[in-house]
């Protein structure tokens, strides 16, 4: 693909925007940055969904959008890092669901390790890999990556292990679903967010990738435990979920990417 530029907004793509890596550039330059973005009319996931499977019958490839969310993931994290005064030089947790929300956190990783940030990416799955070809295919690419320390997991308890000295982190992602659940989560995904709300307890800053986990992006609505978010990084458009009352604490400030979804395929 050579699209540089939203085909909606005319921004340009994170993959190839020099500027959001910018050594000074925090929470309050990004959102002024995509500050277009969004300003769009906000969807619900089902809609984004359908966006996105379209822009793919479109020719639109998902590695692609993949790529393009994960840069906007990683921009995001090291801006919030910049804002929070967190070091650079500290350790970044990147909790990843086996679906494509994972498969963002992993190219956040990559990307981060790019710019010089070490991380320890932990995937939550039960075959050792991510459920998707995108995803699978970006944990590959992980494959002897200096900075990066990769784990799979399906125990709740070698995700407990996170809870002893998190304090110590410069910052946790929350990319382990992405959408919502019904119902009370279930392990290990519940040790997961238990490590990231401990981690906010400790004042390490959290950044969610599309919304935090259960949160349902597109009615707000709240499963147990929940993720509190310092900053959420969501793609193409706003998402209603994050409008309602309580939703809209827990996701923090909301930051809104371009990723080159085709007009084509936005709400069909």
């Amino acid at each position: 693909m050579t699209i540089t530029q939203d085909p909606t907004t005319g921004l340009l793509l994170p993959v190839s925007d020099a500027f959001l890596f910018g050594a000074d550039v925090d929470v309050d330059a990004l959102t002024e940055r995509w500050r277009r973005q969004a300003a769009l009319d906000p969807m619900t996931g089902e809609e984004m969904r359908g966006t996105d499977a379209r822009a793919q019958r479109l020719g639109t490839p998902g590695e692609w959008l993949m790529e393009q969310a994960g840069t906007a993931t990683a921009a995001a994290a090291r801006a919030l890092m910049v804002s929070a005064d967190r070091s650079l030089g500290a350790l970044v947790l990147i909790l990843c669901g086996p679906g494509n929300n994972g498969g963002d956190g992993l190219v956040a990783a990559r990307r981060l390790a790019e710019q010089g940030i070490a991380s320890e990416v932990v995937l939550l799955s039960s075959s050792g890999l991510p459920d998707t070809p995108d995803a699978t295919r970006n944990w590959e690419r992980l494959d002897d990556v200096a900075r990066i320390n990769r784990v799979a997991t399906a125990r709740d308890s070698d995700m407990a292990l996170y809870l002893s000295g998190i304090e110590r982190a410069a910052l946790v992602i929350d990319a382990l679903l992405g959408t919502g659940v019904r119902g009370p989560l279930r392990e290990p995904i519940r040790t997961a967010v238990d490590v990231a709300v401990r981690a906010r307890e400790s004042q390490v800053p959290v950044l969610a990738v599309d919304t935090p986990t259960a949160v349902d992006i597109s009615t707000g609505e709240l499963s147990d435990p929940v993720v509190r978010a310092d900053v959420t990084v969501t793609f193409h458009r706003p998402k209603e979920g994050h409008r309602a009352r309580v939703a809209k604490v827990l996701a923090g400030r909301v930051l809104v990417a371009p990723i080159g979804i085709p007009l084509q395929a936005d709400r069909g």
